[in-house]
């Protein structure tokens, strides 16, 4: 999989609180989520991998418009744009004149189901929503930050993923960097910076078009026949 469908390591010792204490202290920042509309921010893509010697870091920007529609971009200039609209997920690459759509269906546990339920959540609606997804094992306070570590309840996601970090700022409530953490080792970051809320964002960005002279297919579909 490319890193947008993994998408979405804090190097110094946190002292996490136990999970029962954790949902106390996640409280506010949840609050401080339900009433957002609309996220926009840069970030830096870091991935870590075994087989490399220097991790890869990648630039890129995200929209988020409550309660689960996002659009990343990858590179500068955009080597990869990943859009959920609706109930289906497009993927383009630009330099390749490529594009792929996958379908989410309610009814069928997938991979990018699980994909998007980790994408989503960095902005829960409310604690509820959060724990109905993960498994919330610790959280502390290092360096005016919240840690917040969380573990999928899906045994489908937990099979390639182990665990993901989330960070806000203690001070304005907002998310740092969202962190996954892979069962064969390699990690995938992602540090927020220049966040606004509640901005208005081009209806258009959730809704490309595909120029002509790109290749369009559906790999699950093909996969079923």
């Amino acid at each position: 999989m490319v890193p947008f469908r993994a998408c979405l390591a804090t190097t110094a010792a946190v002292a996490l609180a136990s999970a029962a204490t954790a949902s106390t202290n996640i409280a506010p920042y949840l609050e401080a989520q339900a009433g957002l509309r609309s996220w926009t921010a840069d970030f830096v893509q870091t991935r870590t991998l075994k087989s490399l010697k220097q991790p890869l870091k990648t630039p890129g920007h995200l929209y988020f418009v409550a309660p689960n529609i996002f659009r990343w971009e990858l590179g500068d200039p955009t080597q990869t744009i990943a859009v959920r609209r609706s109930n289906e997920v497009l993927l383009i690459y630009p330099p390749l004149k490529r594009a792929e759509r996958y379908a989410l269906s309610s009814n069928e546990r997938s991979p990018w189901q699980d994909m998007l339920s980790l994408l989503a959540a960095g902005f829960p609606r409310n604690q509820q929503e959060l724990e109905s997804r993960f498994q919330i094992v610790s959280s502390g306070e290092l360096n005016r930050e919240m840690h917040m570590v969380l573990q999928p309840k899906e045994a489908s996601a937990r099979r390639w993923m182990k665990e993901m970090e989330l960070v806000f700022d203690t001070k304005t409530k907002s998310l740092k960097a969202t962190e996954l953490r892979f069962a064969d080792g390699s990690t995938l970051r992602n540090d927020f910076t220049n966040e606004r809320r509640d901005t208005q964002i081009a209806p258009e960005l959730f809704d490309p078009d595909i120029p002509p002279d790109y290749k369009l297919t559906e790999p699950a579909k093909a996969k079923r026949r």
